[in-house]
């Protein structure tokens, strides 16, 4: 896949965040296509686009509609016509056995700002709506070290209100489902202030992940 393609599906951090289709290419059989799927807070559908590439159906959706918005580059691929856009609540999602597979990218820590047990209440509405055997793919914030602690409380516009994953909290948050599997990469990454820097940070990363404790 080249650059301009992963960049339009991740949107930022895209060294890092990029290892998670990496990962999620890996884990299953992608040699069937036609798929029912759902993205959750897919505002910029880059999501949507990666699995409407493969041929398969996708609801895109954000608590409200993103058609206006992400449209715009599912139609720079030309693969808007397997696409369609719905304003769905991730801690109410009105579908049952429905999905083959459901993605999100970076959202429990806004659900759950206020109230941590959304966090959970959101993985148990996507279980629900999830077919059997069906398959979450997720890539998440980790709250990691008390440096990243310090400086997105401190320097970030919403840090002080994101509720990051705790490593600790990953088998309870996802405790309806049969297994859960996932990698935990990047460090530096996160200190970039732009693209530019976050690329630079996230090559750096290459060398460091294996020195660096899972959990951070």
């Amino acid at each position: 896949m080249n650059y301009n393609t992963l960049k339009d599906i991740i949107g930022w951090d895209i060294v890092n965040w990029s290892k998670s289709i990496d990962y999620w290419e890996k884990r299953r059989d992608w040699s069937v296509n036609k798929l029912n799927c759902l993205e959750l807070g897919g505002r910029e559908g880059g999501l949507s686009l990666w699995l409407a590439l493969k041929g398969n159906h996708v609801i895109c959706s954000d608590l409200n509609t993103p058609e206006e918005k992400a449209s715009e580059i599912h139609k720079k691929y030309a693969c808007n016509s397997l696409i369609d856009y719905q304003a769905i609540d991730a801690t109410d999602i009105p579908y049952e056995n429905t999905f083959d597979i459901i993605t999100f990218k970076s959202i429990l820590g806004g659900i759950s700002s206020y109230n941590n047990s959304l966090k959970q209440k959101t993985t148990n509405e996507i279980y629900k709506a999830l077919k059997p055997g069906g398959t979450l793919l997720f890539a998440e914030n980790i709250e990691s070290s008390f440096i990243h602690r310090f400086l997105r409380k401190h320097f970030v516009d919403w840090g002080k209100d994101w509720n990051y994953l705790k490593f600790d909290e990953l088998n309870e948050v996802f405790s309806s489902f049969k297994s859960v599997d996932y990698i935990t990469v990047g460090f530096f990454g996160a200190f970039g202030r732009s693209e530019k820097q976050r690329a630079f940070f996230g090559h750096i990363d290459r060398f460091f992940e294996k020195c660096v404790p899972r959990r951070k």
